[in-house]
């Protein structure tokens, strides 16, 4: 029998009731109430006699706790339910009869690769808390899972703005000026029949607010503008904020005289892709060529688009060890970048540092870096890394710069035969020249003794 509850709903968000769409995108400033009407909605289907099967998600599965979980479980103490609903805290489960809500992330860890969405097919409805952490192509694999007929799908994303370059923003909307420089309103795109748009911002939600947040927010105005227009305001920006890289030129092609220098590689499947990044370099500046980039790439494929440009060295993802000795199986010239502590935020400041420029054909390279930024908390403080978005051709290049460096950075340099020879025990031996010593091929008699700090920099190519 199905349990009447008194809610007292925003009338921004009426529209989640009373409008049929397959597509709800909520999209505004701070304080609004955004995540209230959310687990509103879901407390009143999860009562309805009508049949309801919801997944409450976020990019990463274990952020679900403190936000949208949180959120729901007000809702239930706010109408004294507990004992009426099935509540499984562990597993963040809440269910009444036949229907139910569930936690469920497109990635367990920020670590892990995506989950199984295939479990989902028999839901009707989805909510995605911070919907702008998740990628356009994780988005698609969940939309085409739901596919039951037993009430109509629903896609609920809850959102702070995301830049004008953000696949959501490409999909659904038109950026109208907002008469502040550098930001847009939105507009749905005409023809989004199957979409519902709800805006808002705090100015719509103040009897919920205390005066604290409501001055906290003025202050933005004042001391953090980029932050206001965007996170309180609710405007999209021109440029992601915290953009890491800047400054990069965009070339025809790459010219006859560069000269390659090697590739960045890093290992993807899906939703997130591989990327592979040939760097070439010409009078003190260096460009990047986009070799590879997409989902589902073997690495069968990927060896066989680097070896189309020759013998260069290539600076892999060294999480991927199975990888590795699979593109040296076909004869790939490829080592392991480090990730040691400090390691990303040493790559980056080599790259801020190289004059750069990207061919015109490489897109994707180009497009990760215009929205490649620092991860921020809900305060828009940064966390002292990169967020995910972006990362796949970014982190190729780093890797590049920093493997290069690594060699370079106690004066280590390598005189060989000639890559062609790499991997061949050839006889001729190959050395290291390091200021004040001299290093034979191992095995091989001279001098072999370094100093700690440098030996463990020095890595000898497998076969030598």
């Amino acid at each position: 029998m199905p349990i009447k509850v008194s809610q007292s709903v925003n009338s921004i968000f009426t529209p989640l009731w009373e409008k049929k769409a397959r597509y709800y995108i909520l999209i505004g400033g701070r304080g609004a109430g955004r995540s209230t009407a959310g687990s509103q909605f879901l407390l009143s289907r999860l009562l309805d006699k009508m049949f309801f099967r919801a997944a409450i998600m976020r990019e990463i599965h274990s952020d679900i706790r403190s936000t949208v979980w949180q959120e729901f479980m007000d809702r239930v103490d706010e109408q004294d339910l507990r004992e009426v609903l099935d509540i499984g805290e562990s597993m963040m489960t809440a269910e009444y009869g036949v229907n139910s809500i569930r936690a469920h992330g497109f990635r367990q860890s920020s670590n892990a690769h995506s989950a199984k969405l295939k479990s989902l097919a028999n839901y009707n409805t989805v909510l995605i808390e911070e919907a702008k952490e998740v990628g356009e192509r994780g988005f698609m694999v969940l939309d085409d899972t739901l596919r039951t007929v037993k009430g109509d799908i629903k896609l609920i994303l809850l959102t702070n703005p995301p830049d004008k370059n953000h696949w959501m923003i490409k999909r659904w909307f038109d950026c109208l000026d907002s008469g502040v420089p550098g930001f847009y309103k939105l507009k749905l795109k005409d023809g989004m029949d199957d979409t519902v748009f709800i805006g808002g911002t705090f100015l719509d939600n103040q009897m919920n607010l205390d005066n604290h947040t409501l001055r906290h927010y003025a202050e933005h105005k004042l001391h953090s503008p980029a932050y206001y227009w965007q996170e309180i305001a609710g405007l999209v920006p021109e440029v992601v904020r915290g953009k890491i890289y800047s400054g990069w030129q965009q070339i025809d092609e790459i010219p006859k005289e560069a000269r390659l220098m090697g590739f960045g590689l890093d290992f993807g499947w899906f939703p997130d892709p591989a990327a592979v990044v040939a760097v070439w370099y010409l009078n003190g500046g260096y460009i990047l060529d986009e070799v590879a980039y997409g989902t589902s790439l073997t690495n069968t494929y990927l060896a066989a688009e680097i070896k189309k440009y020759g013998d260069a060295p290539v600076i892999a993802d060294s999480a991927e060890p199975k990888s590795i000795e699979e593109m040296k199986s076909y004869k790939v010239k490829i080592e392991g970048a480090e990730k040691e502590k400090g390691s990303v935020e040493f790559g980056i400041k080599l790259v801020s540092e190289k004059k750069i420029s990207v061919t015109k054909r490489s897109l994707n390279v180009w497009a990760d870096y215009e929205v490649y930024a620092w991860d921020e908390d809900k305060d828009g403080n940064p966390k002292g890394f990169p967020a995910h978005r972006g990362s796949d051709s970014m982190d190729a290049a780093r890797y590049f710069f920093a493997g290069k460096a690594t060699m370079q950075k106690f004066g280590v340099h390598f005189s060989a035969p000639g890559w062609k020879s790499y991997g061949q025990a050839s006889g001729r031996g190959v050395s290291v020249n390091l200021p004040g010593y001299s290093i034979a091929k191992p095995g091989a008699p001279g001098p072999v003794n370094l100093p700690p700090q440098i030996a463990k920099n020095v890595i000898w190519p497998k076969g030598f």
